[in-house]
């Protein structure tokens, strides 16, 4: 048995029949719901249900995973492990979230001397505070396209981050899995899908990585950013993600008493006078 057998017994198990209009009571031998009725439940064999317990299911279908979570009545947080250990992606909505949260706003206003900046699934920038505005440069002027990573960095317009051909590398790979991803969750919306077609036409190599179907999250990476005043700075850059909005809060740090940490205290004072001068 392995971990998705052993959380599909244990729901199985706490299950109450009754919740389902099935019968209960104490002629029942099963504490939950019998495999049986798991099965009809969920509109799959009994024998399936048993190889998916015992372990020699192999990957079961999103189709599947999402009628035993439905069957098991689980919540919201247990749909998503069951997910995960069956190996597929959460489907999403028809939409991608683009609203800020109550609490990613907070940590947007209250992290005032560390770059950050939010994007939605596709990677477009929402919003961002003064000091990533003052890292790389303004972003209010840009509309539509232009405020995507993906497309700015596929037809050449990426701004004031250097890249190493190996981070170049590294970075492609990383959010074009991740933009794959997302189509997973929101197989509905135009926006997203557009955009994949658009910088397909426009890039060979992302066309090629997107061949590839890989599947991912970019999380984490060193980034170079040649400002005009300060000069080269390299920070960490990690990308954390809002679990109730799938929102990208992306923050740029440096390690205390490095140059990298001097040059960013002086931009939180230089370049904010700059930017609201």
């Amino acid at each position: 048995m392995n971990e998705l057998g052993r959380a599909l017994r244990r729901w199985r198990d706490r299950a109450d029949p009754a919740d389902s209009g099935l019968p209960s009571g104490r002629a029942r031998r099963a504490a939950g719901l019998r495999r049986e009725e798991l099965a009809g439940l969920a509109g799959i064999s009994v024998d399936y249900v048993v190889r998916l317990e015992q372990g020699r299911a192999g990957s079961p279908s999103g189709q599947v995973l999402a009628a035993l979570a439905r069957a098991l009545r689980l919540s919201d947080d247990e749909r998503r492990h069951l997910f995960l250990l069956g190996g597929r992606a959460l489907p999403g909505g028809g939409h991608m979230p683009g609203e800020l949260s109550p609490g990613v706003r907070r940590l947007l206003d209250q992290l005032a001397g560390t770059p950050v900046s939010v994007f939605d699934a596709a990677w477009t920038l929402l919003e961002w505070n003064p000091l990533f505005a003052a890292l790389m440069g303004d972003p209010s002027p840009l509309r539509g396209r232009e405020r995507n990573v993906v497309w700015r960095h596929f037809t050449g317009r990426s701004g004031r981050v250097r890249h190493t051909a190996e981070q170049a590398e590294l970075f492609e790979a990383a959010v074009v899995a991740d933009l794959r991803t997302a189509t997973a969750r929101y197989p509905s919306d135009p926006a997203l899908h557009g955009l994949v077609a658009e910088v397909s036409q426009r890039s060979p190599a992302f066309l090629r990585l997107w061949e590839e179907h890989a599947v991912g999250r970019h999380t984490m990476a060193a980034k170079t950013v040649e400002h005009p005043q300060v000069g080269a700075v390299t920070l960490d850059c990690d990308v954390l993600v809002a679990p109730d909005s799938d929102l990208r809060v992306v923050l740029y740090t440096a390690a205390p008493g490095t140059e990298a940490a001097e040059k960013l205290a002086l931009l939180n004072v230089v370049g904010l006078q700059r930017l609201w001068a």
